[in-house]
């Protein structure tokens, strides 16, 4: 055999090979889901090796989260679902719901609890309406939500929430974000258990406004201000304190953990006002105030922030007899008052209606003035008897 022959041997026995081994990877359909890793991320695109079927692009946008920043990098493995091909290169995506494909990804997120991206588009008997990714309405009821009971729904209307699909037919989907929303709150409770004290000043955000307080962010948990701690002096209505994404520093008041409670104090980041009361209303001073309470032992009086007085109903009358302070006050009224005594330690202050005070003090010197008077009056009778005795002996 000559070695022209040869040569054609052999290239024939190489393709006949080649033919028998090759096989051209079978078609992917739409929908159709891979598990592969990242072998190049682009400014644009993440290749990822499908096998034989070559390379995949998944558009890089997919892979950031809400700041922008990449969450994957080269090496990872990614969970994609086939799009379709364009130009020869076969388009993947990290996001079910979209396409031609989208039951499909709907169906296999249901069975392998995949999350799914959804948006609240409005309030409906029960719960939200929610559109998913590519349009696809559905339902999360407001138990599966993970929000307050007392919570304002409406704040949550256009915004967009990762979700599970717990409920999938022809039909209807229905959602639910509690699982994904208690988890987290658990994750994030752990860290903060490692760090926080009670005492501690810490930053937040103010989330919910409600009658009995707010709730305040402060790293990923939310927290209770109450009303009451929100000042020192007493507070009628939070919104005229607090807004929703306003920052606060705070305290912890409270920590109990075991039943995830966090209470916050505002007014402990503010100087109280007792610590001044003796300088600022000190005995014998006069001074305006609001009368703010009034029970049947007297009349609360507020002279500054979070500092009241006591006037106690046998003061109110002078001379009279005052059942019940409401016969002589209202709530709101303004009035003069004498401080009569500060007590520090015990936080009370005690008061007298001014024009009352004055009149008894106009009385004590009409009386210490009669009695001058008298004392003299008697000290002149004294010695005209004296003079009177003396003249009478030289007399004699």
């Amino acid at each position: 055999m000559t070695n022209d022959q040869e040569t054609n041997q052999n290239e024939e026995s190489f393709a006949e090979m080649f033919e028998q081994t090759y096989k051209e990877p079978s078609r992917m359909e739409p929908g159709q889901k891979v598990e592969a890793p990242i072998v190049k991320i682009t400014p644009e695109w993440a290749l990822i090796e499908v096998g034989g079927k070559g390379e995949g692009y998944i558009a890089v946008e997919e892979l950031k989260d809400s700041e922008g920043n990449l969450i994957a990098h080269e090496g990872d493995v990614v969970r994609a679902w086939f799009l379709r091909s364009e130009e020869g290169e076969m388009r993947f995506t990290t996001r079910i719901g979209t396409g031609p494909a989208a039951r499909a990804q709907f169906e296999d997120a249901f069975k392998n609890h995949i999350p799914v991206a959804g948006t609240v588009s409005r309030e409906i008997k029960g719960g939200f309406e929610i559109t998913i990714t590519g349009g696809t309405r559905a339902f999360a009821p407001f138990s599966q939500m993970g929000i307050r009971r007392e919570e304002n729904k409406a704040l949550y209307v256009g915004r967009e929430f990762a979700f599970n699909i717990i409920e999938f037919d022809r039909r209807n989907i229905v959602l639910s974000r509690r699982e994904m929303v208690e988890a987290e709150r658990r994750e994030k409770a752990a860290a903060l258990k490692e760090t926080l004290h009670e005492g501690d000043r810490v930053k937040g955000t103010v989330t919910s406004i409600q009658k009995f307080g707010a709730f305040v962010d402060i790293g990923g948990i939310e927290a209770l201000l109450p009303v009451s701690e929100m000042a020192w002096s007493r507070t009628e209505k939070v919104g005229d304190l607090l807004a929703v994404g306003q920052g606060v520093e705070v305290v912890i008041k409270r920590l109990d953990w075991q039943n995830e409670r966090i209470s916050l104090s505002l007014k402990d980041t503010l100087a109280n006002p007792w610590d001044t009361a003796d300088m600022n209303w000190p005995p014998g001073s006069y001074h305006t105030g609001k009368v703010s309470r009034l029970a049947p032992f007297g009349a609360f009086v507020t002279l500054g922030d979070g500092v009241d007085g006591l006037i106690h109903v046998s003061k109110l009358g002078g001379d009279k007899r005052i059942n019940h302070p409401e016969d002589v006050l209202k709530v709101g009224q303004e009035l003069e008052v004498r401080i009569e005594n500060v007590d520090i330690a015990a936080r009370r202050i005690a008061l007298v209606p001014a024009h009352i005070s004055r009149e008894e003090e106009e009385t004590e010197a009409t009386i210490s003035k009669y009695k001058g008077e008298s004392e003299e009056t008697a000290m002149g009778s004294l010695g005209e008897m004296l003079k009177q005795q003396l003249e009478k002996k030289n007399r004699i």
